[in-house]
């Protein structure tokens, strides 16, 4: 993994305007950049809670038998409250830390991993130095030492890595913590508090048969975004809390790199709202359901009064759609993963058993034929479609659906030439077909496959196990917030956008990757300023190759963007697909979608798990750009190597899809939780093109558009316009996608502040 040195203070210089006149004034933000991270406390700081915060191997039993391997968070109260840090018995998840308003605050975070790492805490207004900035990540054995008065407002907050390329792994590895904020207007509400008050974490995670964590296995979880197939509450599978007959606060939290829930009790009462990400709302609201998209908090009034002793209430993730592109859907649909199937019952979805419709692949070739030029297969003649021979039109499609066919049923998958679905699946060896890495795991193996993202599946029960008498009321008045309005802004004529565009291996922000050192003139800001901000899909950018790219309309904002190479070819990310995605743009909308599927089917699923692609199969994506494939890019052996059959099956196959009406990026289109640092925001509109609002009336009713936020989900052709106040801090900020694979794919941008 790359370690990123401190940026030069002269390049910086540049960004912010300073003149040499002004260079005595230099922020110590700036000036820490060129020097090695904090090792000491500041002399003129005094804190009133002081800790240390460890991150290093453990080993802890989350599931019955082998212990498992993560990475945590160990803490210690150097001064201050005793219960400052409070420990959550058996879990791999760091303490809870529960800070007061006003207080001032040192931690002394210390990494023993063997990589890099550095800490954000998530929704807290600090000071660039306190912001856990990815610049700053530490090596094994050094200590960043964190220094700020806590700004924020109660509410529910939480800390975890933020390393750049490195985000999702820490997290997925266990690296995360929830952090409580107290103040005294909350403190007058008498909400529940002490054992009424329930913090929960909600993450998913997969393990193999020794109960070790599987993580990224194909570069289909890159681009969707990693979804375990266990739900997993406070880092533990054992998801029932015991409850009295009274009120309970339950503070959740999304802790998961990519999945979104849609909440709701299983009895069809309302979800009554407390608060959000920024704390407290005016007053409680209640929701039929409230979608959660990763690094979105909820606060939640859970009244179990006049339930009986044994009565259980079961938080439930229930159907919606939408949030993914429509091809994913459309192959959900396709292999029985209906809106209303029940993952929670552990049973293979309907029409994925042997023999229904000629397995997953045959039961899907129907809705693959119709990308595939018209040729239809019969799932009854047991043969691979017309045309699967090496790869041609939509054959090389059809051959990795027959080959999925019998892939997630267990034992040895069907051998080259016996006549089963899949037949062409001999020319990737090892019977995987395309699909399979050449490991044994084709797409229906891959994690998420198991509890597919939109199905309904529970979260966690509460057992009513005795009666109280306790009967606090619910109160009408919770805070006092002042509405922002456009016209409150510094900009209401020219808002700062955020477009979110996205393509193979290519997740971008304002049509660019993330860089160190690549602020943009529009992504300056003024402190003490509240920015009018448009968050927004913007198709322009993506359907743009690697030499084309541009920022869509307005997207200037006083400064003119660069044009940016794909995400692979300037991030690093992808190492070997550079030279395929050279080459990606040969050949209109065809092969649009040729590349689309020669990375995302070749490069992105023929890899180990290590998760770095392969270079053959992005070598075969390679017209002329440089990465040429081992065997000449057409190549139909050897061990499952994509390179020729990437191009096979998406040159011609989903080439022959784009023409069909679902290719161009438009089909990557997908939601993208945006998180902003620094200060929270408050939503002032949303806005949908209808033409991408597919799905959307199975969410919509679930998002909370009041209060303070720090994280949005923007639906696919959704437009959210927010106000953002920039108040008190200089220095670098980040705003990214919050789906934490994308985040490491680069989705990431800076905004200065100055």
């Amino acid at each position: 993994m790359t370690s990123f040195t401190n940026i030069p203070r002269r390049r910086f210089l540049q960004y912010s305007g300073f003149t040499l006149a002004s260079l005595y004034a230099i922020p110590s933000w700036l000036q820490a950049m060129e020097k090695k991270p904090l090792a000491v406390a500041t002399p003129n700081f005094h804190p009133d809670v002081e800790l240390e915060l460890v991150a290093k191997p453990a080993s802890i039993g989350v599931l019955p038998g082998t212990l498992t391997n993560v990475q945590k968070y160990y803490g210690s109260v150097i001064k201050g409250p005793a219960n400052t840090f409070t420990d959550i018995p058996g879990s791999y998840l760091g303490p809870v830390l529960r800070l007061q308003k006003g207080q001032k605050v040192r931690i002394h975070f210390r990494n023993e991993l063997e990589d890099t790492c550095i800490t954000h805490w998530h929704g807290m207004h600090v000071p660039h130095l306190a912001d856990g900035h990815p610049m700053y990540a530490i090596s094994k054995g050094e200590t960043w030492v964190y220094e700020f008065e806590v700004l924020n407002r109660a509410g529910t907050y939480f800390y975890h890595p933020h390393t750049h390329e490195m985000t999702g792994k820490q997290v997925y590895s266990g690296l995360s913590g929830m952090i409580i904020v107290e103040d005294e207007e909350e403190k007058k509400l008498g909400l529940p508090a002490g054992e009424f008050e329930i913090p929960i974490a909600i993450q998913d995670r997969s393990f193999d048969a020794d109960n070790q964590l599987v993580f990224v296995t194909h570069n289909m979880e890159r681009m969707m975004g990693f979804h375990g197939d266990r739900i997993l509450i406070n880092g533990k599978p054992n998801n029932e809390f015991e409850v009295a007959s009274r009120a309970y606060r339950l503070r959740i939290a999304n802790g998961s790199n990519a999945r979104i829930y849609k909440l709701a009790w299983d009895d069809g009462s309302p979800i009554t709202v407390l608060g959000v990400d920024g704390g407290l709302l005016d007053a409680p609201l209640n929701k039929p359901y409230v979608m959660m998209g990763p690094g979105e908090r909820l606060d939640v009034w859970a009244d179990f009064s006049g339930r009986e002793v044994g009565a259980v209430l079961t938080l439930r993730s229930k159907p919606f759609h939408g949030v993914l592109p429509p091809m994913h859907d459309k192959m959900m649909a396709m292999m029985g993963h209906g809106g209303e199937a029940k993952a929670s019952e552990n049973k293979p979805a309907q029409g994925m058993e042997h023999g229904s419709s000629g397995g997953m692949g045959m039961g899907m070739m129907g809705g693959m034929g119709g990308m595939n030029h018209g040729v239809e297969a019969k799932a009854s003649e047991n043969k691979p479609a017309q045309g699967m021979q090496h790869g041609s039109g939509g054959g090389m499609g059809m051959g990795m659906m027959g080959g999925m066919g019998g892939m997630n049923h267990g034992g040895d998958q069907p051998k080259a030439g016996e006549g089963k679905p899949g037949q062409a699946m001999e020319h990737g060896g090892g019977g995987m077909g395309m699909m399979g890495g050449g490991k044994g795991m084709g797409m229906m193996n891959m994690p998420g496959m198991k509890l597919p993202l939109g199905t309904d599946y529970p979260i966690c029960q509460f057992r009513v196990t005795r009666k109280s008498t306790d009967s606090l009321k619910l109160p009408e008045k919770l805070s006092t917030i002042r509405r922002f309005e456009a016209k409150d802004t510094a900009n209401p004529d020219k808002p700062i956008p955020i477009g979110i565009s996205e393509g193979m291996m290519s997740m971008l922000l304002n049509g660019r990757p993330f860089k160190m050192d690549d602020v943009q003139e529009f992504e300056k800001v003024k402190v003490n300023t509240v920015q009018l901000i448009d968050i927004f899909h913007d198709h322009d950018m993506g359907d743009k190759g690697p030499e084309g790219q541009k920022p869509a309309e307005g997207m200037q904002h006083g400064g003119e963007s660069k044009p940016a190479p794909a995400a692979g070819m300037e991030h690093g990310q992808t190492g070997n697909a550079a030279g395929g995605m050279a080459g990606m743009n040969h050949g209109g909308g065809g092969m649009g979608m040729g590349m689309m599927g020669g990375g995302m089917m070749g490069g992105m699923m023929n890899q180990g798990a290590t998760g770095k692609p392969s270079g053959e199969g992005m070598g075969g994506m390679d017209h002329g750009g440089g990465s040429k494939p081992a065997s000449g890019g057409m190549d139909h052996g050897g061990g499952g190597q994509a390179s020729g059959m990437g191009m096979g099956m998406m040159g011609g196959g989903m080439g022959g899809m784009g023409g069909g009406g679902m290719g161009g990026m438009m089909s990557m289109s997908m939601a993208h939780p945006i998180h902003l640092h620094g200060q929270q925001f408050q939503i002032l509109s949303r806005s949908l093109d209808m033409k991408e609002g597919d799905g959307y009336d199975t969410v919509k009713d679930g998002f909370i558009n009041v209060g303070w936020k720090d994280v949005v989900l923007v639906m696919p052709g959704e437009r959210v316009r927010i106000a953002k106040p920039f108040d008190n801090f200089t220095g670098l900020f980040t705003y990214h996608c919050h789906n934490l694979e994308h985040e490491d794919m680069g989705m990431m941008r800076d905004f200065l502040v100055i």
